[in-house]
């Protein structure tokens, strides 16, 4: 979710925005030439482009899975659990299948982690000239701040791509209506259900970030100084822990705040599913007409919960877990 989009590295384990910003900062450290600047964010923002397309790769089979399971009618059941639903994939589109939606995934990275740049750069300035002196290093928890608010905005500037891609990642050969690329995908949206509609499942997006964030920062701190303080495992040297242990804590505090928020982001592609003129079967069902309405997101939230039960607001947790664990939030 919006929330796809912050996550925690380093000994800071504030974010993913927080190290970019951090990084690209230190590469222009003593150029005075713009020109120079510009082109070491460049060179940093087309390296994370390259590292996150391959990670995202890796795991768009797991990506495409959650957002089948999150989202298809619970009256024609097609895909049930990881194991069952990633051959059942195989079998019916083949190893192309497994990759539906990666493309436009990738295609977001660049300019998402340029907005989360210079968002981010501007959030701390601002942060740094209301709280202290100009120029002023920021508490970690300020960078958390800086961070979710350069998340939010890079998140909403970039939503439309996301939106697309939920419904690329969903269609099937079978699908009525067939979106022939991100852009087709674009224009097709915007001509049959109006530009709002590109922005539809945007609320618990943006509400999602809190919870994810906070407690992805908060159980990482409390597990790092646990580890340290209470010397468990014997995982920590001279009050330092090991890259592997800080990784694992990572991992564990992405796992929490995921679990935590996973509600809201299958709220969020459920919405992005509405209106979808010829939909895919997953959503429609075999032989039926299913007509999706949701007026808003507590009303999504309610119908869900009514007609399919609270554990459907977990559907895809699985997966999603599974890709977390590798280090890596499509």
């Amino acid at each position: 979710m919006a929330s796809e989009d912050v996550k925690q590295r380093g000994e800071s384990a504030v974010t993913t925005i927080v190290n970019l910003a951090e990084e690209a900062k230190a590469a222009t450290e003593g150029v005075k030439s713009p020109r120079y600047a510009l082109l070491s964010v460049a060179k940093s923002l087309a390296a994370g482009g390259i590292a996150g397309a391959v990670s995202r790769t890796a795991v768009a089979p797991l990506e495409r899975l959650k957002i089948l399971l999150q989202v298809q009618n619970p009256h024609s059941i097609k895909y049930n659990g990881t194991i069952q639903g990633l051959k059942y994939v195989w079998r019916t589109e083949g190893f192309r299948g497994l990759f539906k939606g990666n493309g436009t995934n990738c295609a977001r990275i660049v300019p998402n982690s340029a907005v989360k740049f210079f968002s981010y750069e501007q959030a701390s300035k601002d942060l740094s000239s209301l709280w202290f002196a100009e120029d002023a290093e920021l508490t970690p928890q300020l960078r958390l701040v800086a961070g979710a608010c350069a998340g939010i905005i890079a998140m909403s500037g970039t939503y439309p791509m996301d939106m697309v891609r939920g419904r690329l990642t969903v269609q099937t050969d079978k699908s009525p209506q067939q979106y022939r690329g991100i852009f087709h995908a674009l224009r097709t949206v915007f001509r049959e259900e109006g530009a709002r509609a590109l922005y539809k499942g945007w609320l618990p997006s943006v509400i999602g970030v809190i919870p994810y964030v906070g407690l992805n920062f908060a159980v990482y701190d409390s597990l790092k100084h646990w580890l340290i303080k209470e010397k468990k495992f014997g995982l920590a040297e001279d009050n330092e822990l090991s890259v592997a242990t800080r990784l694992a804590c990572g991992a564990a505090a992405g796992t929490v705040g995921q679990t935590v928020a996973y509600p809201l982001d299958v709220i969020r592609r459920r919405m992005q599913m509405v209106g979808w003129k010829g939909a895919s079967s997953v959503i429609t069902g075999e032989g039926r007409t299913v007509k999706l309405e949701y007026t808003g997101m507590i009303d999504a939230f309610r119908k869900t919960v009514r007609y399919e039960g609270f554990g459907a607001l977990y559907k895809g947790l699985v997966p999603n877990s599974v890709k977390t664990f590798n280090g890596v939030d499509a």
